[in-house]
């Protein structure tokens, strides 16, 4: 797990080594968008099954949220290796997530938490294989309510 390490230590790692490490793991585990083209066509939202809008918004929602983090991972790693110039944004979310907290960048795209980023960061790709498995196998015998972006759209 992420923690803070001292610069100049006997074998502790720099700032930009845990975070480049991190974001490299980060990055390495993020599965690919859900087509959601596919899941229309394999779950259609028909009278019957309204419950398929719920997975289509869920994947609009998830999407929209691993491209911004995929996107500020490979800019950090960027950054980091000295191929792009250092922004004030992207100074912040290295400064986020070796402080292990969650990424001012990510926040207004995301679902609300309290987790510290590499708990956060689990819990993503937790609720990104619920949402998987659910296209995969189909609508699952019981849901994990908080594990929806938009839990207003299931209970509706």
């Amino acid at each position: 797990m992420l923690q803070q390490s001292s610069v100049g230590g006997a074998g502790g790692k720099s700032k930009e080594e845990v975070v480049l490490e991190l974001s490299v793991e980060f990055a390495t585990k993020l599965p690919a968008a859900f087509d959601i083209e596919l899941a229309q066509y394999k779950y259609p939202v028909t009278y019957l099954e309204s419950m398929n809008s719920v997975i289509h918004q869920e994947m609009i929602w998830f999407n929209r949220l691993t491209d911004v983090i995929r996107s500020s991972l490979v800019t950090v790693q960027k950054t980091l290796r000295g191929l792009v110039v250092m922004s004030a944004d992207i100074d912040k979310l290295i400064t986020n997530i070796f402080q292990s907290k969650m990424p001012v960048m990510w926040a207004p795209y995301s679902y609300p938490t309290m987790k510290p980023v590499s708990s956060y960061f689990q819990d993503l790709l937790d609720r990104l294989k619920m949402l998987q498995n659910w296209f995969d196998v189909g609508p699952p015998p019981r849901f994990w309510i908080s594990g929806f972006y938009f839990t207003h759209a299931f209970l509706t």
